[in-house]
């Protein structure tokens, strides 16, 4: 990606461990959040700087800050801030952005400008992932709503159904977004898969996608 800044190749060999992507095992869900933003059109979604400014300093890639976000989301981390450190010290997180490490402002400015895409984007990715069995019912338990991995009757949607089901969900994800702004205000204030059954997922969501 031209005029953005790069993250490191997750293939390139260094001592411990050999490369980015031995950090992450092959059956480890985070992979699933890296495929289905990198298929997202994020100029058609209206997230800024989708495309790259021609001058100026090269800026971080909306992908990049977005799946901070859906991560931060699913694993309930509630501030900028600690979004910084998770990148840091995060090896799920250094995996999924290439060991970037966008500062806290960058990433709270990032929410200020796109919260309404970004819980579209979130609210999007949960029903994706219900809907394909990505997730377990332990992972996907946000904001106290629990959302069975296997019920017939969720197989099953009328209009009402999932405009209730969506509300509740941009509902959740406006609540999460809340709860990061203020503590960003106030800074004082994953089951996993077989390896082959969470490849063949990964086909499909992009697929679905």
């Amino acid at each position: 990606m031209k005029r953005f800044i790069e993250g490191e190749d997750r293939h390139q060999v260094t001592l411990l461990p050999e490369c980015l992507d031995d950090y992450i095992g092959e059956d480890n869900p985070v992979r699933v959040v890296d495929v289905f933003v990198d298929e997202l059109n994020l100029g058609a979604l209206g997230f800024d700087g989708a495309a790259p400014a021609k001058t100026g300093r090269p800026a971080y890639h909306p992908s990049v800050l977005l799946k901070i976000y859906i991560y931060g989301y699913l694993n309930r981390i509630q501030s900028s801030r600690r979004l910084e450190r998770e990148t840091q010290c995060n090896l799920e997180l250094i995996w999924l952005v290439r060991r970037l490490a966008p500062d806290f402002k960058t990433i709270a400015d990032f929410r200020k400008d796109n919260g309404p895409a970004i819980r579209r984007v979130c609210r999007e990715f949960v029903v994706l992932c219900r809907s394909l069995n990505l997730f377990s019912e332990a992972i996907v338990a946000i904001d106290g709503s629990k959302f069975k991995a296997v019920n017939n009757r969720d197989k099953n949607f009328t209009d009402r159904k999932l405009a209730a089901r969506m509300q509740q969900l941009e509902e959740s994800v406006g609540r999460y977004l809340a709860e990061l702004d203020h503590a960003d205000r106030q800074p004082s204030a994953v089951s996993e898969g077989r390896v082959a059954r969470l490849k063949e997922k990964i086909v499909n969501l992009k697929a679905q996608m």
